[in-house]
Formats: C-alpha cells, sequence, structure tokens
C-alpha cells in the first residue's frame, strides 16, 4: 500500500533562539507552539488550548512536560498532548521535531 500522505517540515527557530524551560508560537496555517523542557528537548503541539481560545506557545507556563494555560489552568503534557486536568478533557494536537544543522524544524 502507498500512503498519500505528506509532511510539511517548516523552519520554527534557532536552537538557540529558545531557552530551557520556554515556549513560543510559531504562525503559520496550522500555529504551534513550541517548547523546550528543563532538560533541553524540544516537543511541538497545538497552539491553542483546548478548553478555551488561547495561545499556548506565547501565555503560558511550563513546568518540567506539562504546559499550564493562564486562563483557567488547565495543564496538557506536552509529549503527548494528553489533557492533564478539568477543566481541559481534549488533547492538544502534537507534531513531530527535528533538528538539524542548529535549526529546529516542526513536522505538520
Amino acid at each position: 500500500m502507498i500512503s498519500t500522505e505528506t509532511t510539511n517540515r517548516r523552519f520554527a527557530c534557532e536552537v538557540d533562539d529558545l531557552a530551557n524551560g520556554e515556549s513560543m508560537t510559531i504562525p503559520g496555517d496550522i500555529a504551534v507552539a513550541l517548547y523546550r523542557n528543563d532538560a533541553g528537548d524540544f516537543y511541538a503541539t497545538a497552539d491553542i488550548c483546548t478548553h478555551e481560545d488561547w495561545s499556548l506557545g506565547n501565555d503560558s507556563d511550563l513546568e518540567g512536560n506539562e504546559v499550564i494555560c493562564p486562563l483557567h489552568m488547565a495543564r496538557f503534557d506536552i509529549t503527548s498532548g494528553k489533557a492533564l486536568c478539568f477543566p481541559a478533557t481534549i488533547a492538544l494536537a502534537t507534531f513531530g521535531v527535528e533538528i538539524e544543522d542548529g535549526k529546529v524544524y516542526i513536522l505538520t
């Protein structure tokens, strides 16, 4: 069987543009929140909280592998997108991340 799925590779930032424990929004047709956890690993999810229309990349708190939406304190696991507490019940979409030559790319 031949797969008809395609993956778009989008440049997000330079590795050094995002410090450990920070996040940012990568705009585009699909807005993506890019996170760098305390260990220096990169993860990407949909930017908008599934509970309310709020940017997680630009205005959230990152604690380990959990992102917290400040609007109503919903928490999500950035590695899986899983909603971890109420009021959020719907997981965030997740995206692959590749690092190449000091550049971070998101796979959408």
